[in-house]
């Protein structure tokens, strides 16, 4: 990478309790000499484990890496509630438990995990970045109103219960996209009737970047950033395009494709690679719209794909 060239890639971080995020984020701007860093996907400043950090070009790919399953392991403390349902924030309630309380709430327990399992829509936490009326939801509820939070849509892929002590439950779990591992501990108390709040939460896995790979805080300055096409390729079908497919496609137009040649899709788009460089990302037309730029282009096969670019990327590996 010449001395101009500003670095692109993903770096999968091991954060430590107690940074937000956005410091993880300045620290590796610090480190690499660069503005141009996001994540895909916020952790609480409690929280610990996978931050997918993007670097330059990887940065447009922020949409597509958020949207990815995330597995948490967690422990829930029940008899004290917290405003924002964590370790963090401050007491709300307080009650005594005897010590054997989740025994004696085996059934309870057990309903409240199972339609959890189930659950197609959550309440966010009151204590959350989601915007109200145009301001955060954190700041109304500091401010000593409740904000009106809307149910989300959400997915439990994976949820498994293990009984720690009699006050105290970790929780495995595989979640979509938006969902809050604070709600379930506010949600899982409110089933069993007692007020229960967050003490820790790591963060195992963010689509296909697993904790075993990922790298200190402290050590980032000396991290290997993955390649855009190496870390695109582990969350997306891709492409290979010939130099002059690849042209075409940097140049924004439409790409015919046989069918044949086009990998199983899982979502609505895949990449598009030349050799070692990301090209873009591709999205194939509807059928009405592609049967039209079939037909401009006198193409006869109504197998043929049309793709057009969703976003170019400007990857240049070894520059």
């Amino acid at each position: 990478m010449s001395k101009t060239q500003a670095p692109s890639g993903v770096l999968i971080v091991d954060k430590p309790k107690g940074p937000t995020s956005h410091d993880v984020v300045a620290q590796v701007r610090r480190a690499f000499g660069t503005r141009k860093v996001g994540h895909a996907g916020t952790l609480d400043p409690m929280a610990t484990g996978v931050l997918v950090v993007l670097l330059g070009e990887a940065t447009k790919l922020s949409s597509v890496l958020t949207r990815e399953d995330k597995s948490y392991v967690a422990r829930v403390r029940f008899g004290i509630g917290t405003v924002a349902h964590d370790a963090d924030s401050p007491i709300t309630k307080k009650i005594d438990l005897p010590e054997d309380f989740l025994e004696r709430k085996g059934a309870e327990l057990e309903r409240a995990l199972d339609n959890e399992r189930v659950r197609r829509l959550q309440i966010p936490p009151a204590v959350s970045a989601l915007k109200v009326d145009g301001r955060r939801a954190h700041a109304l509820t500091r401010a000593g109103a409740e904000p009106d939070l809307r149910p989300r849509d959400v997915s439990v892929r994976e949820l498994r219960g293990r009984v720690v002590s009699g006050q105290e439950l970790e929780v495995e779990l595989l979640v979509s996209k938006g969902y809050y591992v604070r709600a379930l501990a506010r949600d899982l108390g409110d089933a069993l009737g007692v007020p229960a709040h967050l003490t820790e939460l790591r963060r195992l896995k963010s689509g296909a970047f697993r904790i075993e790979e990922a790298v200190p805080l402290s050590e980032v300055a000396r991290a290997r950033l993955l390649p855009l096409v190496e870390a695109t390729e582990r969350s997306l079908p891709s492409l290979e395009l010939s130099a002059a497919e690849a042209e075409r496609v940097r140049q924004g137009k439409l790409l015919l494709v046989r069918q044949e040649r086009l990998p199983p899709l899982s979502g609505p788009e895949l990449v598009g690679v030349e050799g070692d460089s990301l090209v873009a990302l591709l999205e194939p037309l509807p059928a009405s719209e592609a049967e039209a730029a079939r037909s401009f282009f006198g193409e006869t096969n109504p197998e043929t794909a049309v793709l057009r670019v969703q976003r170019g990327f400007s990857d240049h590996p070894g520059a």
